[in-house]
């Protein structure tokens, strides 16, 4: 038996169960592949007839950055930022390159990623996320209930609800939040907890995802309208089922830090 001779190179890798697909985009074009990288991300992302990942973060050089990334979604949408997708290319680069600090262009702007700890496949990274801009609160019609929340931006759209506990159909509320018309670009659903004055709990319900094990914006967004809200204080940790990551704020910019893991590398049959 012959193997195809058309592959895509990959890395896999996981920040808090958060999963990304790492792609050099030259590998796609010397291939000869589809131009399609959105359908192309379906493909590899599907869980059963492909490797699996909740997106794809494409890398491509940039003259005043270490990388640029493109981030493309499970279900093929195109999202601007990812913390987790991002701390997981500076994994990636970190390892490749043997850097420590690396910059990294997004669609929500230039990102500096320190390393801070190094344990072979697992990588701990600080990582300047930039400004927050906390809305005031919104009601947003969810199904047959009003649903009360803060509007965030981290580059990206996000919409914090706080409750008591997580209710065992939370995935269902949080769709219907997001589907609300409130949203015209879709929005990344955040619920959250409250755990004291610097830990909260948190699920994730993202744009052309659904459930994620953790966000790295989602946690950003949590934590930051905790402490808007007065129910905490920086810093933050952010208690979500992949494990937890830590919010500061310093002066207007809100830092990150959290993990990355190099799971795997293969080669994706095209044909």
């Amino acid at each position: 038996m012959s193997l195809p001779s058309v592959v895509i190179p990959f890395v896999k890798a996981s920040a808090c169960g958060n999963d990304f697909l790492l792609i050099d985009s030259s590998s796609v074009e010397g291939a000869q592949a589809p131009a399609d990288f959105v359908a192309l991300t379906r493909r590899m992302c599907d869980r059963h007839e492909g490797v699996g990942a909740d997106g794809v973060e494409w890398m491509y050089p940039h003259s005043m950055a270490d990388v640029e990334i493109r981030l493309i979604n499970a279900d093929g949408s195109e999202a601007e930022i990812s913390g987790n997708g991002t701390r997981c290319v500076a994994a990636y680069i970190c390892a490749e390159r043997g850097m420590e600090k690396i910059t990294i262009q997004t669609g929500a702007g230039l990102k500096t990623c320190v390393l801070t700890a190094r344990r072979e496949s697992d990588y701990e990274f600080d990582v300047e996320m930039g400004e927050a801009a906390v809305g005031a609160e919104l009601a947003v019609q969810a199904g047959a209930s009003m649903v009360y929340g803060i509007p965030v931006s981290m580059g990206n759209p996000h919409y914090v609800v706080f409750v008591g506990e997580f209710a065992r159909n939370w995935q269902d509320h949080a769709a219907k939040i997001q589907h609300s018309s409130e949203f015209k670009h879709g929005v990344n659903v955040e619920l959250v907890a409250i755990d004291g004055k610097h830990d909260v709990k948190a699920r994730f319900f993202e744009r052309g995802v659904g459930e994620t094990q953790s966000s790295g914006t989602g946690s950003c967004a949590s934590a930051v309208a905790a402490m808007a809200t007065g129910q905490t204080e920086s810093p933050v940790r952010v208690h979500a089922p992949g494990g937890i990551q830590t919010v500061r704020q310093e002066g207007n910019l809100v830092f990150l830090r959290g993990t990355a893991r190099l799971v795997c590398r293969g080669e994706f049959f095209l044909s």
